[in-house]
């Protein structure tokens, strides 16, 4: 077997192409570096260098020799990680999301001691990749993944809705369409996930002013009658609940269409099942109903 040292000299010197930067990077002497790449080639049977008088080189052996050994050095500290992922695993419960819905379902369940919270949304795409390598052990996202090694369950619907002006005629309904919300400008909190496309695209000709700050998004909707969106999850927003008590100049709206419902998973490997699955059931249980 070779040793990872030899590997790692052999790339730094396909990196630096010289002996002493080599050495200098390393943080060892030339002549360490020189009996590394003797035993090397010795290990592998095969001639990795050209040497001349006064220079050292890389013969196209080498050349492949030294890419294979950075793809096997990667994997072997790809291995590291996702194992020091793994046990930190076993000792706490790392939590994330790709909709921002189940953060505010986080206060209204007891999570295990020493459990982590992402406190930004993650990206779609990498969901079985960071549960695979023990990133994360929970990732609520808005669709169902199954795979041989991750399983999902079914936690709820978050519905969209609309605070409108009183005095607009689209607020004397029951509930009102995105077609209905047409040519109308509308204050936003940026981090939303999956609602800000769908928005976007669901409502014809209008403006959308996103804020990155909650307490300036909650400013101007105090000094404003911008209309602006809730979900059925906002009844756990704290600053929600205040400022809807405060609004007395706006009605709350369903949005009726269908894409407005959107539904919340949580995605887990399957082999952590017995671990994640009591944590699961209190999401369900705090779920409301729409």
């Amino acid at each position: 077997m070779i040793d990872n040292y030899l590997l790692q000299e052999l790339v730094t010197f396909s990196q630096t192409k010289t002996l002493a930067k080599t050495a200098e990077q390393l943080n060892v002497t030339q002549p360490t570096v020189t009996r590394g790449m003797q035993k090397l080639e010795a290990d592998f049977g095969v001639q990795l260098f050209s040497r001349q008088p006064n220079r050292i080189t890389l013969t196209p052996t080498g050349d492949l020799a030294a890419t294979e050994a950075a793809k096997l050095l990667h994997a072997s500290q790809q291995l590291v990680t996702t194992v020091r992922n793994f046990d930190q695993t076993q000792h706490r419960l790392k939590i994330g999301m790709t909709i921002p819905g189940p953060l505010l379902l986080v206060a209204q369940v007891t999570l295990p001691p020493q459990s982590t919270v992402a406190d930004r949304l993650l990206s779609d795409d990498k969901i079985s990749d960071q549960l695979r390598q023990h990133d994360f052990s929970l990732i609520f996202s808005n669709h169902s993944i199954k795979t041989d090694q991750v399983s999902s369950r079914f936690i709820g619907t978050e519905a969209l809705s609309v605070h409108l002006n009183k005095f607009m005629y689209q607020a004397n309904q029951a509930s009102v369409s995105f077609s209905e919300l047409k040519d109308l400008s509308f204050i936003v909190m940026a981090d939303i996930g999956p609602w800000r496309s769908l928005i976007q695209q669901a409502i014809p000709n209008a403006r959308f002013f996103y804020q990155k700050q909650r307490d300036a998004f909650t400013e101007i909707t105090q000094y404003s009658d911008f209309p602006y969106f809730s979900t059925t999850l906002s009844i756990f927003d704290a600053d929600y609940r205040t400022q809807h008590a405060q609004d007395d100049s706006r009605v709350e709206i369903p949005i009726s269409d269908s894409q407005a419902s959107m539904p919340i998973y949580a995605c887990y490997l399957t082999a952590d099942r017995h671990q994640v699955m009591p944590l699961i059931d209190q999401f369900v249980a705090v779920m409301p109903e729409n």
